[in-house]
């Protein structure tokens, strides 16, 4: 609800051209969503807003309706009515869900990502036939991302002023926004991540390959992209719990710098340099990337540029710039969408990554271009973290007894939402990852890809 400030005394008559103290507040326009979604015609939504509708499961009926042509999803409301959306697929296996209270069913037609998410997370929404992975994979494969699917609608993108301003990261608000997620008890991440630690999306052979061969397929494919050459400094920013640093020492003896804002992964990065005796040539420091000086021979970034923000792509790339050297290789890993600019859901922005975003090619390029740099090599990786997100969802659901003990009931279905909603992004919705290779000059790399090769093949051997 808008704020009003009370009137000061002695000004009740307003100065020429400002409204009075007492003249109410200009209406303001509903920014309801869907309308015509939902079945009214321009602006006969309002009415329908009315206690009459919104109590119960009117809105969401509507919806559902129009957007699930396949399933079947049965939705059972609070005063114990069956809902059945859809018609039986042989790819999808039913979804019995049911609504605790009306107001859920409301929240979840008015802002599905958020309503949805909040209400699974206070058990508001209970999953009684199927689990979260299968309700949200439903709904998603519903609105998947194919020029040819007539129900594809962007109910799950909030491209609002808030989500842009959302991503304004200065340095203060960008180590608040790493330990949000990253500062969590080291325990959970123990119990899904691969041996290396590494929370970015891995590197499959096949969909039947195991999590932590492909984690260790990743970081040589990296490695080779980087064409790493003895007696080189290499700067991994965004290091996370310095999985890659060791990696890449451990390959080519270079010396590395890992930047993080994190303070739990800054001392899990320090405390296993030091434990496997490499401290002096793997070091790691709490520090912003725009901080930083002096130049090095490579520079590494995975699963950080998506914490950027775009106010700060320039920023971001000037500094890659000014931070290598003219012969320098660097690599940039980040989650990308397919379909031009967006914004990152309102629930993911709230629970999970908030200052987060998944940008298009198209707002990316454009900063490098204006830092001078070369762009080498685009490798688009479209189902690799599906798969990736796939293995830690299943590790997280054999451990629900453990995560319940570190934080609660509660926490374990934020995680286990956060973690369906991730993999549905990557199977139906819009979401890859890119791995964009760049330069100072045309000519510092072999002008083939051979290279990359037949170094990842010897890496990997």
């Amino acid at each position: 609800m808008p704020r009003v400030s009370p009137a000061k005394p002695g000004r009740d008559t307003a100065a020429p051209g400002r409204r009075p103290a007492h003249t109410p507040p200009r209406p303001v326009k509903s920014r309801q969503p869907y309308p015509k979604l939902l079945g009214f015609p321009r602006g006969a939504l309002a009415p329908a807003l009315s206690p009459r509708y919104t109590s119960t499961m009117f809105l969401l009926d509507r919806l559902f309706t129009k957007m699930i042509r396949h399933g079947p999803l049965t939705v059972i409301d609070a005063a114990g009515k069956a809902h059945v959306y859809g018609a039986p697929t042989p790819e999808k296996a039913p979804v019995v869900i049911r609504l605790t209270t009306n107001a859920t069913a409301r929240a979840i037609a008015l802002n599905p990502a958020l309503g949805a998410g909040e209400a699974y997370m206070d058990g508001r929404l209970l999953i009684e036939q199927g689990d979260i992975r299968q309700l949200i994979d439903i709904v998603t494969w519903n609105l998947r991302w194919q020029r040819d699917n007539p129900v594809r609608f962007a109910l799950w993108r909030q491209a609002s002023i808030a989500a842009k301003l959302d991503q304004i990261n200065f340095a203060r608000r960008s180590r608040r926004n790493v330990a949000h997620h990253y500062d969590l008890d080291d325990r959970l991440y123990d119990l899904f991540l691969d041996p290396h630690r590494q929370y970015s999306c891995a590197y499959f052979d096949n969909e039947t390959m195991g999590l932590d061969a492909a984690q260790e397929a990743k970081l040589a494919h990296i490695a080779a992209k980087l064409d790493l050459k003895p007696g080189q400094k290499i700067l991994d920013i965004g290091c996370g719990w310095g999985g890659l640093a060791r990696y890449i020492h451990k390959v080519s003896g270079a010396e590395v710098l890992g930047v993080t804002l994190s303070e739990e992964q800054l001392k899990y990065a320090r405390a296993k340099a030091e434990d496997m005796g490499i401290a002096d040539k793997v070091k790691f420091e709490l520090i912003d990337y725009r901080s930083l000086t002096g130049q090095f021979d490579r520079i590494v970034s995975v699963g950080m540029f998506e914490h950027v923000g775009l106010p700060h792509f320039r920023e971001y790339f000037n500094t890659i710039e000014r931070l290598l050297k003219t012969d320098g290789v660097a690599l940039v890993h980040s989650i990308a969408r397919a379909d031009g600019p967006g914004a990152t859901d309102p629930w993911t922005a709230k629970y999970i990554f908030p200052g987060g975003y998944s940008p298009a090619l198209s707002q990316i390029i454009p900063a490098i271009e204006k830092a001078w740099l070369w762009v080498t090599d685009i490798e688009i990786l479209r189902l690799h973290y599906a798969c990736t997100i796939r293995h830690w969802y299943d590790r997280c659901a054999a451990q629900q007894a453990e995560i319940e003990r570190l934080y609660d009931a509660r926490f374990y279905r934020m995680w286990m939402f956060y973690l369906a909603a991730a993999m549905s992004a990557f199977n139906n919705d819009v979401h890859m990852n890119v791995q964009i290779q760049l330069t100072k000059r045309r000519d510092t790399l072999p002008i083939r890809r051979d290279y990359m090769h037949q170094t990842e093949s010897a890496l990997r051997s």
